[in-house]
């Protein structure tokens, strides 16, 4: 209760819903018999009606097509191919179960079970080799050692929560109200084709059904999975009031079923649930989340103080603008890093089943991130740029961003060049910003650097291409040039733009904005517009001063990459600047695992701050926000108490993967695991680090793709003549001129590009898919 919770021990697989808690029975499985047709047997199963909120005008206004686009995106990956060789997986149908659940609720369903796939749940003619045809034709001739296809015998039923709709008077609810089936069901959809992806991936047959798309009945499998009980006409969920959309995956994956819920289950919600039984989120967390305005969203960021500037000295009239050709994963593409990198670059994040599962998805997005806005459009309702603000934010929320945040794009935020070498001149004047959690269940199983991280990071740039995707679309259609800014392609740099809209503070890790509510567990996501919007302002709550006294997340990084000494001036940006080259590298070519986030999940502030925390954790992050005068007593107490507590070690509850690596697109077992805790007796002197860094004057040639190999020994002896920011404060304030290597590589004239075959991860090849501006 003070340092604890029920929920630190709860399993991941299990959710955040108490259903394990419920009473079942087999009676409803009998209820369910199949009548003609696969149709029910009464007039008790007739269609469910679930309550949803009433349309407010049109049901094909402009989120309502643009979620119905999205959603016909994701059919095109609901059947597919399956891999040649079946992945090592358990024989415990139990474990399986748990691997598929946990990565249901990884990627925010709200409710997963599983059962059998009974022959009266198939609607009509089943697709070849997923049906009941399937089944007697080829149930006695198929090897199931050979990937082909058998016929589906099981169902992992996927519910997700309708969202809530924004206040009367809120703009957003025009767009939202009529929209709010079409974007849980695409969501739903979203959620089904990963999990029948990674199915695949494994070796085994699998194809998703959603609204629109669908040869199963989804009520009654969801009935059978002990989701909802039917009661007369309509379908009740135990825990959930209003409506919510229906997905499954239908598998020759057997898996252990979950037994239907008995008719008493659907008044669960008693002393328990409010108070959070078995450490599921508590009925007062969900019940405080529901009476803030929707454009505040989940965290109270109203309460954090703001302030004029960020608390890191940014010297804008110096900050050079810098080419996508510099970051240093689009080096490791061009050959800069060395072959091992170059080869690696291309599997990095996805050579994990749950990951690659991703990646059709993402790629699918990246043609539709910009295009035309409707310029003959009514703009006249959208003068007041308040009003815009809380519409766009209450919108952003609806469709799933934890954090938005509003500011206004600096020049310096432009990336000078694209990753095709060609110059790129700024055409929006505001930012948009959302982050994404990464998942504090999952990170707690994790070790940050395992086999699990690389999908961490693809969920959010996945949810976040998705989510300002949408936004952008709906956007253009009001009226308003609009575009998402993804980390698979995006003209902006994200982190001065979280700094200027109010979502965080720079911290120790580096290039990482921390968050006051969870700490560095995200990634951002932009989108850029012309529409009038009120901006926010850069918020303190004290991160410089907490991250000057504490070194954990230098400590812990597996290749020495954080710097454990004071911050720098690094292209007009204080800062502490990370050895950038190094993380890539092992990122890159990390063996026991897929990318690195170990800064993340060791961090101090890697935590959740809500009703259901711990009273210590609660108490610290209210006395944080508002007792600044406190900070010299309270964060050597708290440095020290987080690593006394072991926050930061894996928690085995938490745990829910399946650790494969995927190798020339057939899963096997990994040769490693990085199984790492918590080092308390590393050294940390900064005087025996040796950080290497590349401003911008070593940067490569914008618009040169060949090869530039990195020079690691200069970018060294560049470290010791960065200024400190005292020195560069004083001598921006005498007018001087900033130091040369402020200056950037220059484009060369006529400088061929290089190859446009490499692969690129994302995008397939190289340049290819971008979006349009």
């Amino acid at each position: 209760m003070f340092f604890r919770t029920a929920a630190d021990k709860r399993p991941f697989h299990l959710g955040t819903y108490p259903l394990e808690a419920l009473p079942r029975d087999e009676a409803p499985a009998r209820a369910e018999a199949p009548g003609p047709n696969g149709g029910p047997t009464d007039d008790s199963r007739a269609e469910a009606e679930r309550p949803t909120p009433a349309p407010i005008s049109t049901p094909n206004g402009p989120l309502t097509k643009t979620a119905r686009h999205y959603r016909g995106l994701f059919a095109e990956f609901a059947q597919g191919e399956v891999a040649p060789v079946r992945a090592p997986v358990p024989d415990d149908l139990g474990a399986r179960v748990i691997d598929i659940k946990g990565y249901g609720y990884f990627m925010d369903a709200s409710q997963v079970g599983v059962c059998a796939m009974p022959e009266g749940a198939w609607l009509g003619t089943p697709a070849e080799g997923i049906g009941p045809e399937a089944e007697s034709a080829e149930r006695e001739s198929a090897d199931p050692e050979s990937g082909g296809p058998l016929a589906h015998g099981f169902a992992i039923v996927l519910l997700v929560e309708h969202g809530r709709v924004p206040e009367p008077g809120n703009l957003a609810r025009e767009w939202v109200a009529p929209a709010v089936e079409e974007v849980a069901d695409m969501r739903a959809a979203e959620i089904a084709v990963c999990v029948a992806r990674h199915i695949r991936q494994m070796g085994f047959a699998a194809c998703a059904h959603f609204s629109g798309t669908t040869q199963a009945d989804l009520e009654r499998l969801a009935v059978l999975a002990g989701l909802v009980v039917r009661d007369g006409d309509a379908l009740r969920n135990p825990f959930i009031e209003g409506g919510f959309a229906l997905a499954a995956v239908t598998t020759e994956y057997e898996l252990s079923p979950d037994q239907p819920l008995a008719r008493r289950a659907a008044k669960a919600k008693g002393f328990a649930y409010w108070r959070g039984v078995n450490g599921a989120m508590s009925g007062r967390e969900r019940n405080r989340r529901a009476k803030r305005a929707t454009h505040l969203g989940p965290y109270p960021m109203e309460t954090v103080r703001r302030v004029d500037e960020p608390t890191t000295l940014i010297l804008e009239a110096e900050v050079p603008r810098v080419p996508k050709r510099a970051a240093f994963f689009d080096r490791a593409l061009r050959g800069d890093l060395g072959e091992k990198s170059t080869r690696e670059r291309n599997r990095f994040a996805f050579k994990q089943p749950h990951a690659a599962a991703m990646m059709g998805p993402m790629r699918a997005m990246v043609p539709i991130q910009g295009g035309a806005h409707d310029a003959h459009a009514d703009t006249s309702a959208y003068a007041d740029p308040g009003a815009n603000a809380r519409a766009i934010k209450s919108l952003g929320y609806h469709m799933g961003a934890d954090f938005v945040g509003i500011c206004e794009v600096p020049r310096y935020a432009w990336f000078s060049h694209g990753s095709d070498g060609e110059t790129i001149e700024p055409y929006h004047k505001y930012a948009v910003v959302m982050l994404i959690d990464q998942g504090y269940g999952t990170m707690e199983g994790a070790s940050g650097d395992d086999w699990i991280s690389g999908a961490q990071s693809m969920r959010a740039y996945l949810r976040g291409g998705e989510i300002a995707g949408i936004m952008a679309d709906t956007m253009r259609r009001l009226g308003f040039p609009a575009r998402s800014q993804t980390n698979v392609d995006s003209d902006v740099l994200h982190i001065p733009l979280l700094l200027w809209a109010g979502l965080g503070e720079m911290s120790r890790i580096g290039e990482l904005v921390l968050n006051p509510f969870i700490g560095p567990r995200m990634k951002s996501v932009v989108l850029t517009t012309d529409m009038p919007l009120e901006v926010d302002k850069p918020i303190d709550f004290g991160l410089q001063y907490f991250c000057n006294n504490c070194q954990k997340c230098a400590r812990e990084c597996p290749c020495d990459a954080i710097p454990l000494g004071d911050k720098v001036m690094f292209n007009g940006y204080e800062i502490w600047k990370p050895d950038v080259e190094r993380c890539a590298r092992y990122r890159l070519t990390n063996t026991k695992g897929s990318a690195c986030g170990r800064c993340m999940k060791t961090c101090p502030l890697n935590k959740v701050v809500t009703m259901d925390g711990p009273l210590v954790e609660r108490a610290a992050s209210w006395l944080g926000l508002r007792a600044f005068w406190l900070k010299p007593l309270m964060v050597p107490i708290a440095v020290k108490l987080d690593d006394v507590l072991g926050h930061g070690k894996r928690v085995p509850e938490k745990k829910w993967w399946l650790d494969l690596e995927v190798i020339d697109g057939v899963c096997v077992t990994p040769k490693g695991i990085n199984t790492r805790d918590l080092d308390l007796t590393r050294n940390t002197d900064p005087a025996k680090q040796k950080i290497a860094t590349y401003p911008a004057s070593m940067m490569p040639v914008p618009n040169d793709n060949r090869t530039q190999p990195v020079d690691r020994k200069a970018a060294l002896a560049a470290t010791k003549r960065l200024e400190s920011p005292a020195v560069a404060r004083a001598r921006h304030a005498r007018g001087e001129a900033p130091p040369a290597h402020y200056t950037p590589t220059p484009a060369a004239a006529g400088a061929p590009k290089g190859p446009t075959s490499a692969p690129a991860p994302y995008q397939g090849l190289a340049g290819s898919g971008k979006a349009a501006r």
